[in-house]
């Protein structure tokens, strides 16, 4: 099954782009495209695509807020951002929005599908030009100790306190009866929203807030 894609930008010339880029890749569906927020909702719940390619600067609240209402409607949707923007501010707004990704334009068309791959497979995939953005402000104990967990979804907390007793995603999939990409676009969501970048990051957050 392709992965199916819903490109949302409000320059027409770009989507077009987008859709050159993809239509190499055999396994990428493009299923339709936005021009605005109010249209990237409507369309994500008309067409239930598996990812949406989501630029910041975008009518009529920008890409993040869209982001926010996104992933609380449809969790089981990836958003990876792509976008001209490298200030680290935005790249840590996305991650905390729910995205799983950001990319930036400049990017070239290898890198924009590697970004797409990794990203539906639960990986959280952050252009290399930002990366310094995460170094630049380490998740540090005292910083997840001010993530409250209340932030986080029912789900998101079922998937976290499993995770951090040790389960693969396929066996979080069968004990909660979701299937296994479900539980990948969980557990990029828990990443996102608390600012985390690895399993041991998530396990040590779980213990903090005494949720095992």
């Amino acid at each position: 099954m392709p992965i199916r894609i819903l490109i949302a930008d409000d320059h027409a010339v770009v989507r077009s782009g987008l859709r050159e880029v993809l239509r190499t890749d055999p396994d990428l569906e493009v299923v339709g495209e936005a021009e605005d927020g109010t249209e990237t909702l409507r369309l994500a719940g008309t067409l239930h695509p598996d990812m949406i390619l989501l630029d910041i600067t975008m009518p009529p609240e920008n890409g993040i807020k869209t982001a926010k209402q996104l992933k609380e409607e449809h969790p089981e949707i990836i958003v990876l951002f792509l976008t001209m923007h490298e200030e680290e501010s935005l790249l840590h707004e996305a991650l905390r929005a729910g995205a799983s990704g950001y990319v930036i334009k400049r990017a070239d068309r290898s890198e924009i599908i590697r970004a797409i791959h990794a990203t539906s497979q639960g990986d959280i995939y952050v252009h290399p030009a930002m990366t310094r953005a995460l170094l630049h402000q380490p998740v540090t104990t005292e910083h997840r100790r001010g993530l409250p967990a209340i932030t986080l979804t029912r789900r998101e907390l079922d998937v976290l306190r499993l995770l951090a007793k040790g389960n693969t995603n396929r066996q979080i999939a069968e004990l909660l009866g979701l299937s296994r990409r479900t539980v990948e676009n969980h557990r990029a969501n828990l990443m996102g929203k608390l600012g985390l970048v690895s399993r041991v990051e998530l396990v040590n957050y779980a213990e903090e807030h005494n949720l095992l």
